[in-house]
């Protein structure tokens, strides 16, 4: 395995992954919690959206095409996905307050952080990609553990950042951060529907 290989795929896939930008997004959907339980639901999603990439860089082309599903299919639906929670975020429901009576109702749990945030539709097809280069799929692996270290890192010290910020500056973060994931989904979809044209 070359050390360089793994280099290369690693800075695309940590791009993708997108820490600084996930990691707001992450935080406000768990405001109602304390840190400390911030910091564990966000590891546990971390740990499913890795398990979730390697399950595709080794059968990802299998089950897609078992399933008949086009990854124009998987781009739409992750760009509808993020649509839908983004417009949750800049419009938060009004029984919000409500639902903090419960914490166990908002804990997300694999849906939204691991999937579609951390592992979304393109860092799995990428990694479907990488794992079928010439490298051979040890060598993508390997990029994607160095690049999922490098989010985990980030993401794990989003709390301590939050307290910095205080309610008001997280409450500003979350509406900047959902228009942004507007804009996200939309070119998600974009990207889907220009996938399926060009392969008619």
């Amino acid at each position: 395995m070359s050390g360089v290989s793994i280099f290369e795929i690693a800075a695309p896939l940590f791009l993708i992954m997108d820490p600084i930008g996930n990691g707001p997004m992450a935080l406000a959907l768990l405001k109602r919690f304390p840190p400390k339980t911030q910091q564990k639901i966000i590891l546990r999603e971390l740990v499913f959206a890795l398990l979730i990439a390697v399950f595709f860089a080794f059968l990802g082309d299998k089950l897609l095409g078992f399933l008949n599903i086009d990854p124009s299919t998987l781009r739409v639906a992750g760009g509808v996905i993020l649509f839908i929670i983004s417009l949750r975020m800049v419009f938060p429901p009004p029984n919000e307050g409500e639902e903090a009576l419960d914490p166990a109702a908002s804990d997300p749990f694999i849906v939204p952080i691991a999937v579609p945030f951390i592992a979304g539709p393109s860092l799995l097809a990428a990694v479907m990609l990488y794992a079928h280069r010439d490298d051979g799929v040890w060598t993508a692996l390997g990029g994607l553990g160095l690049a999922w270290l490098g989010t985990a890192a980030i993401m794990l010290l989003m709390p301590q950042l939050s307290r910095l910020l205080g309610k008001r500056g997280m409450r500003a973060a979350e509406r900047l951060m959902g228009l942004i994931l507007i804009l996200l989904s939309v070119q998600m979809l974009e990207d889907g529907v220009r996938m399926f044209v060009e392969s008619m």
